[in-house]
């Protein structure tokens, strides 16, 4: 393990030294002006490389371990048919990889560092107008809508590039009618899944799901789960905005 951790220290500071370099090339060769408290920035970026380095090193360790595992565990036959039927396994049968699917993108998007600062910024740029909970949970629902569809696609084996093309097709649809502060906001928090807490676990699962239903291939249908953790975030985040003005519109009609 130790041999571990210290190839990923090298690997990872390999990967971060060129962005300082990039960073301190451009204050001093081309803005020619000094670097405020660089002590201080430079024990912050020896802080990135070590953390980094733990949170690649914990990824390896756990959270893709666990991820494969509960996959693997929700597909065995022993749990699918606990009967001990040889019936044709059908999609109905994978009902708890759904439940789990939803559950672990909803849990993770809560927890994604990226999307409470994304909504700490909305909420303040917006004098309140976007709530920082509203914004989380219309973003986490999405996702948990999303990987929760992703895996049944992976269940069915549908090509996946239907379900993209219809989901940005009602992301269009969407942006014409939602309001038109919230469009760009909607389409960051697509993104912003995309990151640290998210795509570890979601990985996993595809990978470990893909392995285990018959007839499937880790590489082809194991990835893209984060495409759909990526597009149905759009989908609610529009959809609760939507919701939001027409209930305030509605409020003011009565008044």
């Amino acid at each position: 393990m130790l041999n571990e951790l210290i190839s990923t220290l090298l690997l990872t500071a390999r990967d971060v030294i060129p962005i300082a370099i990039i960073l301190f090339g451009f204050q001093l060769g081309v803005l020619k002006r000094p670097i405020n408290q660089w002590r201080k920035v430079l024990l912050g970026f020896v802080y990135v490389i070590i953390g980094l380095t733990f949170f690649l090193v914990g990824l390896q360790l756990a959270l893709f371990p666990i991820g494969e595992s509960m996959a693997n565990q929700l597909t065995t036959s022993e749990f699918l048919h606990p009967d001990g039927g040889n019936e044709p396994y059908i999609w109905q049968d994978y009902f708890w990889v759904y439940v789990f699917a939803a559950a672990i993108g909803f849990s993770t998007t809560i927890a994604e560092p990226s999307l409470i600062a994304v909504a700490i910024k909305a909420n303040q740029v917006s004098g309140g107008t976007i709530g920082i909970q509203g914004l989380r949970m219309s973003v986490a629902f999405g996702v948990a809508i999303g990987i929760t569809l992703g895996c049944f696609r992976i269940v069915v084996g549908d090509p996946i590039h239907y379900y993209i093309m219809a989901g940005y097709v009602v992301v269009v649809i969407q942006t014409f009618y939602a309001p038109k502060m919230i469009v760009p906001l909607a389409y960051d928090s697509g993104g912003v899944t995309t990151s640290t807490v998210t795509v570890p676990l979601v990985a996993a699962l595809g990978l470990g799901l893909a392995t285990n239903v018959e007839g499937r291939n880790p590489l082809i249908d194991g990835f893209g789960l984060i495409a759909f953790a990526s597009l149905f975030p759009m989908i609610t985040v529009m959809g609760y905005a939507q919701a939001v003005d027409y209930l305030s519109k509605r409020k003011a009609t009565k008044e």
